[in-house]
């Protein structure tokens, strides 16, 4: 593989645990996991698929909160070592919105990438049916709220860290009114993030009998990054099982300049429920990534991943070796 650059800020207090003794997994689990228990607020009722951003010398996030209505609300939070959080009770109040958007309906699974200095939140926005809201934020206290990226039904909008051939670059996963029993990754391109264009096929579900926990529906899950070897995106994989639906995620490679086209994809996941609170909660069998941290220098990543749609928790890991997993166990 040669020497492998990995681009983005040097994070050498990000949160971390060493591999334990005896482990020979690519991603270990936090022993003090669920990082976020699901009653962290005061009418929460659960806390998971959420993201999470290094911010002014700690880190910042948006969270996907259920209220104790079931209502699917966003709020903010902030940590200094992004292990211990505050999340602010108050949900998230965008501004600026066409007021045919803005109404809120319903919002979940948020996804953050900071692009030349501004922080971007992509979630599944509720504007007759599910579809791809967007805003940014320099402070995770005001909110700027823009045009839905595209028409229902979408899910799994993630952006890409910076601009690729001049435009910005958008993952997403087109879908219907429900619990989709379908779903492949697409890749889509803006000059000003209004008006998209340029989708192009990226992924689609593999076959059973070459890789059964992604071979019902994918979609994107942390902000990918950017490396010699192209970019490294995580995604979540379906099966769908005989006691229901699981989630699991796993790894591919995507070209730097047409990151349509897949350079290797994982056969094998590098998740899947195992533990209690991955098997247990308001939806059993989930393991569903929506954030990252690395720090380039060590190659370390840290992912926030939601678990039984109910608590939120983190794992850990080398990129080079994530890196040298992906092509080891591909399928293209």
């Amino acid at each position: 593989m040669g020497i492998l650059e990995i681009k983005g800020r040097n994070l050498p207090d990000m949160p971390w645990q060493d591999r334990p003794e005896g482990c020979s997994d690519v991603l270990w689990r936090y022993s003090a996991n669920p990082v976020i228990r699901r009653d962290l607020l005061p009418d929460s009722n659960s806390i998971f698929n959420s993201a999470v951003v290094p911010f002014k010398g700690g880190y910042a996030g948006v969270f996907r909160c259920d209220d104790k209505n079931r209502r699917m609300t966003l709020h903010a939070g902030f940590s200094k070592d992004g292990l211990n959080w505050d999340i602010n009770p108050g949900t998230i109040r965008f501004e600026g919105a066409d007021p045919e958007i803005g109404e809120w309906v319903y919002g979940y699974d948020p996804r953050v990438a900071e692009i030349d200095g501004k922080f971007y939140v992509t979630w599944c926005n509720g504007y007759h049916g599910p579809t791809i809201g967007l805003a940014w934020t320099d402070d995770f206290r005001t909110f700027h709220q823009l045009e839905n990226a595209f028409l229902p039904y979408n899910r799994n909008g993630v952006l890409f860290p910076r601009k690729i051939n001049g435009k910005f670059a958008l993952l997403s996963r087109p879908s219907d009114t429900g619990h989709t029993a379908f779903g492949d990754i697409f890749y889509s391109e803006s000059p000003d993030l209004e008006y998209w264009g340029h989708h192009r096929h990226v992924m689609a579900p593999a076959p059973f009998e070459q890789s059964a926990w992604q071979c019902m529906k994918i979609g994107a899950g942390p902000v990918p990054i950017e490396t010699s070897e192209g970019w490294l995106l995580l995604f979540h994989g379906v099966l769908h099982s005989c006691n229901g639906y699981v989630y699991a995620f796993g790894s591919a490679l995507l070209d730097l300049d047409q990151p349509w086209k897949p350079i290797a994809r994982s056969g094998q996941y590098l998740i899947s429920p195992r533990e209690i609170y991955e098997l247990t909660g308001d939806v059993p069998n989930v393991t569903f990534p929506c954030a990252s941290l690395h720090d380039p220098e060590t190659g370390r990543i840290a992912v926030y991943y939601g678990c039984a749609d109910t608590v939120t928790g983190l794992a850990f890991g080398y990129i080079p070796e994530i890196i040298e997993f992906t092509k080891r166990t591909s399928i293209l």
